[in-house]
């Protein structure tokens, strides 16, 4: 026990260090930078039949969606985010989810921009509509989550100094996201590996574009699921205050609602990120309001 003890903050350092945080980022922007020009030159290379793919699949008619490539690399990064803030601040890692759901929003509607059927018929047509749900949602998220980020900031503001209790917490949540880093990093290979072998080139067919949209991400959020409730569960042995525990609850239910949004599809999927987003927001707004009517002990004393 005392060596895993001991060994923790070796690993902690040497996985979600600030030196290896920008290492990190540096690799996979040049990785995303190299990505979006293979993808381009692939789609090129089938234009003028170098290429035994066929033309018609989604990601390979349009140069437009080369991006697509680039960002679910991006994608990979904020998942490493996300751990990273873990240990730092609870406010923040939520809000690293709920920006890894808008960016994959993100990531579709560059798929979808070249495939759009610029019509009269705009409403009439399955692909164009649900460019317009994705398009305002991710308007509507960017601006729930500045909204969040601000109620993040003033519950900070409202804190008192961390006792020692919470450094203990705080090593807790370390081992875990030290934990969590070769996870995710195998997790992410194997998709890759996997989806790789899924690649048909006896039919030029890759696999359906929904599985390619989820990939990783679905189990990824599921995982996340079962770190909350192993953040709530610890939380209990430092705090009994109700408002925590509804706060703590509320963003796993939040975590949730994003997971099921990916065994759906169309108008229903996207609903189900905004309401998981509108919902954590509405859980820390009540919690800070919660904050700022605390008694003061001696009312209690008092007995009214």
């Amino acid at each position: 026990m005392t060596k895993i003890t001991k060994l923790i903050p070796i690993l902690f350092d040497r996985f979600l260090s600030e030196k290896t945080r920008k290492k990190t980022e540096r690799i996979i922007l040049f990785i995303a930078l190299v990505s979006f020009f293979i993808h381009l030159a692939v789609i090129y290379l089938i234009d003028f039949n170098l290429l035994p793919f066929s033309q018609d699949l989604e990601l390979l008619k349009n140069p437009i969606s080369a991006i697509y490539t680039p960002f679910s690399f991006i994608l990979i990064y904020e998942v490493y985010l996300l751990i990273y803030y873990l240990p730092k601040s609870f406010t923040t890692y939520i809000i690293k989810q709920y920006e890894i759901i808008t960016l994959i929003i993100i990531r579709k509607l560059f798929k979808d921009l070249s495939a759009l059927e610029l019509t009269s018929n705009w409403f009439e047509i399955k692909g164009d509509l649900q460019f317009t749900y994705d398009i305002v949602a991710s308007l509507l998220l960017f601006f729930l989550i500045y909204l969040f980020q601000k109620q993040g900031k003033r519950k900070i503001e409202l804190q008192d100094t961390a006792p020692s209790s919470i450094d203990r917490f705080v090593k807790k949540k370390k081992t875990i996201a030290v934990i969590l880093v070769p996870l995710f990093f195998f997790m992410a290979l194997y998709t890759l590996i996997n989806w790789s072998l899924e690649i048909s080139f006896s039919t030029n067919e890759l696999p359906p574009l929904d599985t390619i949209n989820n990939l990783f991400f679905d189990e990824f959020f599921t995982i996340l699921i079962l770190v909350d409730v192993v953040l709530l569960l610890i939380s209990f042995f430092y705090t009994h205050e109700f408002h925590k525990t509804i706060r703590n609850s509320g963003f796993i239910i939040s975590t949730i609602l994003i997971r099921i949004s990916f065994g759906v599809s169309g108008l229903i999927s996207t609903i189900l990120i905004v309401v998981a987003v509108l919902f954590g927001l509405a859980i820390i707004s009540i919690h800070n309001q919660y904050e700022l009517q605390k008694l003061p002990d001696d009312f209690n004393k008092e007995g009214d």
